[in-house]
């Protein structure tokens, strides 16, 4: 499966928030009075939360998964570890529950409270809300079946692409062809032409000595 969403950028944030973390002087030793900023540590707080969602397992009627985290979702759980786990324990149960028709796509929203979390689901071949409402996700897993079918178009191209190719490049030998018979055809037209000339002015040369004979 493959896993993409804004949450990906969390792991450049993170790499470089940590760098953040150590003021460097000028002699390149880090000062440990260095103290991280609110930003920074719910930086750190959601690559935390992302890595903990990325291990979870989905049920194999779940085909693409994604969860929406509210800012007011993420301060609360930083400031309630207790709800953090709930919540955790709550994607991992939506997720890994089984689901009819098979291959669904899950939706799951999260906010400050339990009663804003929410899960939805769609059957895969209707699921546009799903796309719609997932876009700007914080987490979202594909399908690998998606990514076969990517797979497969992007195959498809590549080979109608060397096809087009190839019958160019035929195209372009078949005319070369042509103009090289059309050169020849010309070049032995012209040499016909040069003998037939040459033959004439040689018959006119030996009519014009036996006329010349005949008067002595």
């Amino acid at each position: 499966m493959s896993v993409n969403g804004i949450g990906q950028n969390y792991y450049q944030n993170y790499a470089a928030t940590t760098k953040n973390t150590k003021n460097i002087n000028g002699t390149g030793k880090a000062d440990s009075t260095y103290e991280l900023s609110e930003a920074e540590e719910m930086e750190i707080f959601k690559k935390e939360f992302y890595d903990e969602l990325s291990k979870i397992t989905n049920h194999r009627t779940v085909s693409n998964a994604a969860v929406n985290i509210s800012e007011a979702a993420f301060k609360a759980m930083k400031g309630d570890p207790e709800y953090r786990e709930k919540i955790l324990s709550l994607i991992q149960r939506d997720l890994g529950a089984s689901y009819a028709p098979r291959d669904c796509s899950v939706l799951i929203t999260v906010g400050a409270t339990l009663d804003d979390y929410r899960g939805d689901s769609w059957s895969v071949g209707y699921d546009s809300e799903f796309h719609m409402r997932s876009r700007n996700s914080f987490y979202k897993r594909m399908s690998g079946k998606q990514d076969r079918q990517k797979e497969i178009l992007e195959k498809y191209l590549q080979k109608r692409a060397q096809v087009k190719k190839q019958q160019q490049e035929m195209f372009n030998e078949k005319i070369v062809n042509q103009d090289q018979e059309r050169d020849r055809l010309l070049q032995s037209w012209n040499n016909e032409r040069q003998l037939a000339k040459a033959s004439s002015a040689y018959e006119s040369n030996m009519g014009y000595a036996d006329l010349q004979s005949s008067l002595m």
